[in-house]
């Protein structure tokens, strides 16, 4: 079995999800929090859906990592990282703290940027997207502080949404 990568942050241990993760995962799905996700999911469906983010580490050799503070147990904050299942037009960066008492401290972009670098050198993309709702804010403002920027002309996954925006990610060498 394939070594999973660690990242280290200032404040933060990303690692790919596991099994520690399923009940806090699955009290965030249960929320209105989720609806940016695709949520409130119930129980059952949270643990597929988390089995999918496992899964696609081993499919795809990359994936979604979850968010543990260094000062705290192991319990994950949330999921930040690259995802592209089957049908993605390319490779998105996505993002979800999994309690409101997370928002506004910086973490998301901590993990977002480390994350981002990590992709950029691994995988050897060009580019990264973001896939945001226009009514999620704090999405948005979170795309625009990693200096992303909307790409009208980009394709999205979503025919049922059409009104998803695309942020479109600085190249590597825009980050230097």
């Amino acid at each position: 079995m394939t070594t999973l990568p660690i990242i280290e942050t200032e404040r933060l241990i990303l690692r790919a999800p596991d099994i520690r993760d399923v009940e806090v995962c699955a009290n965030f799905n249960e929320t209105d929090r989720s609806k940016w996700s695709g949520g409130p999911r119930d129980a059952g469906q949270s643990w597929r859906g988390l089995a999918s983010l496992i899964g696609h580490w081993h499919l795809r050799g990359f994936g979604m990592f979850a968010l543990q503070s260094k000062s705290g147990d192991d319990a994950a904050l949330g999921i930040v990282g690259p995802w592209a299942p089957d049908g993605w037009p390319e490779p998105e960066l996505g993002w979800h703290l999994w309690s409101a008492q997370l928002e506004g401290k910086g973490l998301a972009f901590e993990a977002a940027s480390a994350i981002r670098n990590w992709a950029y050198a691994s995988q050897n993309w060009t580019t990264l997207v973001s896939y945001i709702d226009p009514q999620n804010t704090r999405s948005i403002a979170l795309a625009e502080r990693l200096d992303a920027t909307i790409d009208p002309k980009a394709p999205h996954p979503f025919s049922d949404s059409p009104e998803t925006r695309v942020y479109r990610h600085p190249a590597p060498e825009a980050l230097q």
